[in-house]
């Protein structure tokens, strides 16, 4: 039953019928949970009140199914739009984006002269970007435009899949660039034939990426609401006496929010994924994907209406 929900929520996710009515109609039907506003100023109240919390934040900008040059450019000014409020509001946040968003599936020119222009903005104002990891298909493309910007800008960072059998060659191909990575388990649907189909193996590989990056003496976002991938991040850096400036977890807006504070008042680096925008839909349906039991909170939503 949990994985036909999973299914059926990722079949949505890709609706661009749906996507126009959801952009049309807002944030209801409890979105709002995990999205935190259509707009900049929305978001810039919630990063206040995490950063008061004591937690770090990274700001996205949602926006799906960009398929023309101009709506890639537009994107592109939101996301410097995004970093210009965080330097002017003094926000301990960071900014993530989808190249997909940018142009990735229009030209390697359009997607290119987008990252360059946020990326020069983002450094102005010392702002770090990651570049947010999409399905398998444009895995490829994504890690090869990174290893392009990584040679002009170290602002930037990228993420790398658990599911993926590819990910363990990914994290030794990557060592020579000395990168800043998230890794995640992965929340698009894949088939066996380049993804883990069982979570157990997902788990291992999880925690096998996150031992070989970490003793690579890189950067490492743990980014898991699991609390075993939680407890094996804490007991590695302890024996390998890893310093708490080479890594930091990460979680979702609205999920497990009180497992963030206790992180935080355990001493760890804690940093919370705040998305915003019109463009919600798909990204509040990958979280229901994600973890069905969400959908307690969205009938809460609905019920208090």
């Amino acid at each position: 039953m949990e994985q036909l929900l999973r299914n059926s929520f990722m079949f949505l996710s890709k609706n661009r019928m749906i996507t126009k009515l959801a952009k049309k109609y807002g944030l209801k039907f409890g979105a709002a949970r995990f999205v935190a506003g259509e707009n900049i100023e929305s978001a810039i109240k919630v990063i206040k009140d995490l950063n008061e919390k004591g937690l770090d934040v990274t700001l996205d900008y949602l926006g799906e199914f960009i398929k023309k040059e101009q709506e890639a450019n537009e994107m592109a000014d939101h996301c410097i739009q995004a970093i210009e409020a965080i330097s002017q509001n003094q926000l301990k946040s960071q900014l993530s984006l989808k190249l997909t968003s940018m142009g990735l599936d229009i030209s390697n020119e359009v997607v290119l002269n987008n990252m360059k222009r946020i990326l020069t903005a983002a450094k102005q104002y010392k702002v770090f970007v990651t570049i947010d990891m999409e399905d398998y298909s444009r895995c490829e493309k994504t890690l090869t435009l990174f290893k392009q910007l990584k040679k002009e800008f170290n602002n930037v960072g990228t993420v790398l899949q658990a599911y993926l059998y590819r990910t363990g060659r990914d994290i030794e191909e990557l060592k020579r660039f000395k990168p800043n990575l998230r890794l995640v388990k992965g929340a698009y649907k894949e088939t066996s034939k380049v993804a883990f189909p069982e979570k157990k193996a997902v788990d291992e590989n999880f925690k096998q990426i996150i031992k070989a990056h970490m003793l690579n003496g890189n950067f490492t976002a743990v980014a898991t609401h699991d609390d075993m991938i939680i407890n094996y991040t804490k007991r590695l850096v302890k024996i390998h006496k890893i310093p708490k400036e080479q890594y930091e977890f990460q979680m979702l807006y609205g999920i497990r929010p009180e497992k963030q504070l206790e992180l935080v008042k355990e001493g760890y680096r804690m940093r919370v994924y705040v998305p915003y925008g019109t463009d919600w839909y798909g990204y509040f349906m990958r979280r229901l994907a994600e973890r069905p039991a969400n959908v307690a909170f969205v009938l809460k939503g609905i019920l208090k209406k």
